[in-house]
């Protein structure tokens, strides 16, 4: 008997991390419907496995609503048996200042909360019935930044990471009363267009001594997706190659 093929959620889809999930999910078979501002490179639109892709910008409520609508009436009653949230903010000034609590706006702290921490919080709600029909899983995209002083990352960034990996535990107990596990994977210092060119300066206290590629992220995901992971939830992964024990 054939077995049913596992669905995967995925937001941020066009690149760096979520590009590399989409690629390894679908090498292990998964059907796959993802989310982003811009559309999906032409060589993946072939993929056979990528069946659909949204555009939303999920930093805006209504659109967020939006898509949690499509999403139901593109799933009906069939299960989603993994929600990535990778779709994620970290704000730049042109002259490579850093973006602490004193200087910036706050309106722009509110923008990147809404799509860092209250757009993975929207659509984990609003998915829950799907997710608890697949018994499936959730995987939220922290930061090293939110567990340490960044010299990069502003303090917006951070302190969204740090709020969605407190998020991440406070939901493993909810869902955990529908059979769905929550888990988080923290990366570090990422080959993605979101790193800074100044960030080679951190790879001597980085222990294994290079930065991350985006299939090192996209493993773990994987991983706490699978029934390999059926009795882990609550857990943070660091992808760091160590740098978050300095």
């Amino acid at each position: 008997m054939e077995s049913v093929r596992k669905t995967l959620l995925l937001t941020g889809a066009s690149r760096g991390i979520g590009h590399a999930t989409v690629q390894r999910f679908s090498s292990a078979g998964w059907r796959i419907i993802t989310s982003s501002r811009e559309d999906v490179p032409a060589e993946c639109k072939r993929d056979p496995n990528w069946t659909h892709h949204i555009p939303a910008d999920l930093a805006v409520p209504a659109e967020v609503e939006r898509f949690i609508a499509e999403v139901r009436d593109l799933l009906g009653e069939e299960a989603l048996d993994a929600l990535v949230n990778n779709a994620g903010v970290s704000p730049k000034t042109p002259f490579r200042e850093r973006l602490g609590v004193l200087n910036g706006e706050i309106a722009a702290w509110h923008e990147v909360f809404q799509l860092n921490f209250f757009t993975p919080l929207s659509l984990a709600r609003g998915l829950a019935a799907s997710l608890a029909r697949a018994k499936g899983a959730i995987v939220n995209v922290t930061s090293i930044a939110g567990h340490a002083v960044h010299p990069f990352a502003g303090s917006a960034y951070s302190t969204s990471k740090a709020a969605l990996s407190a998020l991440t535990r406070e939901m493993a107990v909810e869902f955990g009363q529908l059979g769905v596990r929550v888990n988080a994977v923290a990366p570090g210092e990422i080959e993605t267009q979101m790193l800074s060119p100044e960030t080679e300066v951190l790879i001597p206290r980085i222990p294994l001594q290079r930065l991350g590629d985006p299939e090192d992220v996209a493993a773990a995901i994987l991983y706490l997706c699978s029934p390999d992971s059926s009795y882990v939830t609550g857990t943070e992964i660091f992808i760091t190659g160590g740098q978050h024990l300095y």
